[in-house]
């Protein structure tokens, strides 16, 4: 029967497939998005809230890796919380590219109508556009530098990790020599008590004969001198 800690991690890895379902989705979503730029921006609000949720599921797991009292499943889970955290940066740079992709299409698709409305009186409007424009190039390019630093965030938290699964594989290692040690030991010290063990009874058998003799030799003399015609 599985225990609860079990049942949690398994919960906790579901959860992680589904937001990176869901991400993936998300990102296909960005690069088929025709525009305009608003619908780009409810995606990308959306794609941040699910990298969110997602790196504090794996978050989850990996205090639930730390917490497990047997070393292969620490180590297990350790290692599956470092492959979540290896695909959460290859969406992230799905997600950026994604981006740069729509976002160049919106451009030539705005272009191509500023072209056909070159000579129309709504020149105020085509301002507005090119402000708006700007502004949401502005705020992509603000979220791009937050997904950098966040893949650098998690770039070190899996060297961090990979340290202390080398860590961890060498305590291992060094705790298997101990016990081979300690096999050695025990099995020559069994054979000594076995050896002493043996000498003991010899030297119980000896003393016996000894004490035999010694009352055998006191018998004889004494019949001699209380019997001698004997």
């Amino acid at each position: 029967m599985a225990s609860s800690s079990d049942v949690h991690v398994r919960l906790c890895g579901q959860e992680i497939i589904k937001y990176d379902l869901e991400i993936k989705a998300l990102i296909q979503d960005i690069r088929d998005c025709p525009g305009p730029q608003s619908a780009l921006m409810e995606l990308n609000s959306l794609v941040k809230q699910k990298f969110n949720k997602l790196q504090l599921r794996i978050q989850d797991l990996e205090q639930m890796a730390r917490e497990q009292d047997r070393e292969t499943d620490r180590l297990a889970i350790q290692a599956e919380t470092e492959s979540q955290r290896r695909q959460m940066l290859s969406n992230q740079t799905g997600w950026r590219k994604a981006n740069l992709c729509c976002k160049l299409a919106i451009d030539n698709m705005e272009k191509d109508e500023l072209l056909c409305e070159a000579e129309s009186p709504s020149a105020r409007q085509r301002k507005v556009t090119k402000e708006s424009l700007v502004e949401t190039s502005s705020n992509i390019t603000e979220s791009l530098m937050s997904v950098s630093r966040m893949m650098a965030e998690q770039v070190k938290q899996s060297e961090d990790s990979i340290s202390t699964l080398a860590t961890s594989s060498r305590t291992v290692q060094e705790t298997n020599e101990e016990f081979k040690a300690m096999r050695g030991t025990i099995h020559l010290g069994r054979k000594l008590i076995l050896k002493y063990n043996r000498r003991e009874l010899t030297d119980k058998l000896l003393i016996f004969l000894a004490l035999a003799l010694f009352l055998a030799t006191v018998l004889y003399i004494l019949k001699k001198r209380l019997f001698p015609f004997i």
